[in-house]
């Protein structure tokens, strides 16, 4: 009897060490490998309501560090000002437009709580975007994309975007957060 106590002693250590040992999953948006503390906190707040624009005219102003909730058009109604810089993405997505001044020139971040295309338009020229990371599962933010932005008024266009409302803030990056040159 004391052999086979032992033989099944020395087979459950065996199973327990062969046992892979699962850990929770970790929270989807500490994945980010940027500092988005400031977006993060910026998403645990209360959203002000904005209708998009459907062109340059009708977008409403929005400000730095401020999260809005942006409801979204057809994008087949929205005449964006440039062609956006991703293929279409066919019926049913959507789209639409603000309006942000810039008063230094800097390295800006566009927050989004979903996956939506975001291009940056100053003076009819799209601004090329630095960098950009996003998280499955995350929704505060979703994805994060940084610009590179001179002084003066900047158009934010949404499109291919598949949720009638989006999340979204634009903050100044965290000094020395610039992304590499392309």
């Amino acid at each position: 009897m004391h052999k086979r106590v032992k033989h099944v002693l020395v087979v459950s250590v065996g199973l327990i060490t062969l046992t892979p040992t699962f850990l929770p999953a970790a929270e989807p948006c500490d994945g980010f490998t940027w500092d988005v503390a400031r977006e993060r906190s910026l998403f645990a707040g209360s959203p002000q309501h904005l209708a998009a624009g459907k062109d340059s005219v009708s977008a409403p102003q929005i400000s730095l560090g401020r999260l809005y909730q942006i409801a979204l058009a057809p994008e087949s109604d929205v005449h964006v000002a440039t062609t956006p810089g991703h293929k279409p993405r066919g019926e049913g997505t959507l789209a639409g437009m603000a309006r942000l001044r810039i008063s230094q020139a800097g390295v800006y971040r566009v927050s989004l709580s979903e996956g939506a295309w975001v291009d940056l338009v100053h003076e009819g020229t799209v601004i090329a975007s630095e960098d950009h990371q996003g998280r499955a599962g995350c929704s505060a933010p979703h994805k994060v994309v940084q610009f590179r932005l001179p002084a003066g008024e900047v158009l934010v266009q949404l499109s291919g975007a598949t949720v009638p409302a989006v999340q979204m803030t634009v903050t100044p990056a965290p000094q020395g957060s610039s992304a590499p040159a392309k």
